[in-house]
């Protein structure tokens, strides 16, 4: 595949595919990127956060797609692990207490399959926990309503509809969306929007509810822990299928912030407290080979 667009510096991420990793590992799980800088900004301040927090591990890296890992590799020639490689390396390696984080952004497919990929590999260590993804309990949901509103307070001038886009899936989980956007107007933020890529809210759906109000400008922005293709092909793009272009057909002024959720330390530390509760639930009675923090 050929870009005609620069995605960053690869050999300013690291792959964190180190071997000499000791008996306790943290594993961070990401879908992965090949954007470079965002894969830095993002996925890489993921694991520099977690590293802070658990200086008593070594903490690797594993994608869950293999689409990304090969492009990687054959356009930049680093090798990232996807996730049987990464359990591999951890066994290999002599890693005794394995610790999983997902920085997923709900419990769906991606999230299923990791935690069957961990239950078949569970046997190779004593023990095993798998964190929970980015939102999950209710408390997450208003940790990512502050940190987003925060994030974007510069746009609270009562002209602007800030639109959050969101990849979709068709599975059950595409319901965190829906759910988002309540507790959204639940905590006062009328002007917030929520859509997806490739399920429901549609940008159909996102553009007849910002219709309905008295806005003159529209921020663009994210709601994926990268900034990758979606981003900046789907959202930002010049294309006649990009949100940006569909907003501006329909007489707005927009600006695109091309930025991961991965980039805000707030969105970070919830990851962090996830494995951190994983990390814990290995310490008492629920401590046994294969335990899961759910």
């Amino acid at each position: 595949m050929k870009e005609n667009y620069n995605t960053g510096d690869a050999s300013l991420d690291n792959a964190r595919n180190q071997d000499g990793i000791g008996e306790r590992e943290l594993l961070a799980v990401s879908f992965g990127t090949s954007f470079n800088d965002s894969r830095r900004l993002t996925i890489g301040a993921i694991e520099n956060a977690l590293e802070e927090a658990f200086p008593q591990y070594s903490v690797r890296r594993g994608f869950t797609s293999q689409v990304i890992i090969d492009h990687i590799k054959s356009r930049d020639g680093v090798s990232i692990d996807n996730v049987s490689r990464a359990l591999g390396r951890a066994a290999d390696n002599g890693v005794k207490t394995l610790v999983i984080q997902p920085t997923h952004m709900m419990d769906g497919w991606e999230y299923h399959n990791l935690l069957r990929e961990a239950e078949a590999a569970s046997a190779s260590f004593s023990q095993l926990a798998v964190g929970c993804p980015l939102l999950t309990a209710e408390e997450d949901f208003q940790a990512v309503i502050r940190a987003v509103a925060e994030d974007t307070a510069a746009y609270n001038d009562g002209q602007t509809a800030i639109c959050l886009m969101g990849h979709g899936t068709e599975a059950a989980s595409n319901q965190v969306y829906g759910r988002l956007q309540d507790r959204l107007r639940e905590a006062g933020y009328s002007h917030y929007y929520v859509g997806t890529v490739e399920a429901s809210p549609s940008l159909e759906n996102v553009l007849a509810e910002v219709r309905q109000g008295r806005y003159t400008r529209i921020l663009l922005q994210p709601l994926m822990i990268v900034a990758g293709d979606h981003a900046n092909n789907d959202m930002a793009g010049d294309g006649e299928e990009s949100w940006k272009t569909a907003f501006e057909k329909a007489g707005y002024a927009v600006e695109c912030r091309v930025r991961g959720l991965g980039e805000l330390p707030a969105i970070r530390r919830i990851f962090v407290e996830h494995a951190r509760a994983a990390a814990e639930s290995l310490a008492g009675p629920s401590g046994a080979q294969g335990s899961r923090e759910r």
